[in-house]
């Protein structure tokens, strides 16, 4: 049995679980942002207690990779290198909007033939996002997007496009086609990356602990604030 540790830091959300196989045994989430260096290793400390698990004891940490807060990726990416390190244990990464796609899909019944855009907020009118089918597979890479009436307009004629994550909110007034649907309360969640993780972990998809860094904006074209979506202040 896999017995896997998961973190996710990458927006104001601050969620950590642990799981056996795809079931999570204990789960601590807090939505009240800036405060992940704080209850990251109090949240982990807690969880492997309640376990009765030791770091060693895992079989791996599974860590959300952004986009997201500078700070919060660091502070997470941070914690679980430190984590495997220490443990001889490996990391599976997951990019941060796949993870919402996979909440989205846990929380709503959403149609086979449907798509799925994530979206990770920056500043006006631009977002992070990457468009999935039902079954996560990219349709449209991750990238940076400043949102008009004009977006997603050649898809939405015949597709419907399932808008979600923090960036989605603001983008209603221009997104009005009949099949552009927005869903509420989507985040990324450590619950969420069960599943994805102990598919990456049964390929043995694992991340290089020497190199490895999270996903951090460094296009120059794309305008976003100071310790926001990978921006280093």
């Amino acid at each position: 049995m896999s017995k896997i540790l998961h973190i996710e830091t990458s927006t104001t959300v601050c969620s950590v679980c642990i799981s056996e196989n795809e079931t999570c045994k204990h789960s601590r989430e807090n939505f009240t942002g800036n405060n992940h260096s704080e209850l990251i290793g109090v949240f982990v400390r807690d969880l492997l207690q309640e376990s009765n698990l030791r770091p060693q004891d895992l079989d791996a940490v599974s860590l959300s990779i952004g986009p997201g807060s500078y700070t919060g990726l660091r502070i997470g990416t941070s914690f679980a290198k430190g984590l495997c390190y220490g443990s001889e244990i490996p990391l599976i990464t997951i990019p941060t909007l796949k993870i919402i796609a996979q909440n989205a899909l846990e929380k709503y019944n959403i149609e086979e033939d449907a798509l799925l855009c994530p979206m990770i907020d920056a500043r006006r009118m631009e977002v992070y996002r990457c468009i999935y089918d039902t079954r996560l597979n990219e349709v449209s890479a991750t990238e940076p997007e400043i949102i008009d009436e004009n977006s997603f307009a050649e898809i939405l004629k015949d597709r419907k496009i399932y808008f979600c994550g923090n960036g989605a909110e603001k983008c209603k007034q221009f997104i009005t086609h009949k099949n552009a649907v927005f869903l509420s309360d989507v985040y990324p969640l450590a619950t969420s990356m069960i599943k994805l993780a102990n598919e990456a972990y049964n390929n043995k998809d694992f991340a290089d602990l020497a190199y490895f860094e999270p996903f951090y904006l460094k296009a120059a074209h794309v305008t976003v604030p100071k310790n926001q979506l990978g921006v280093r202040s």
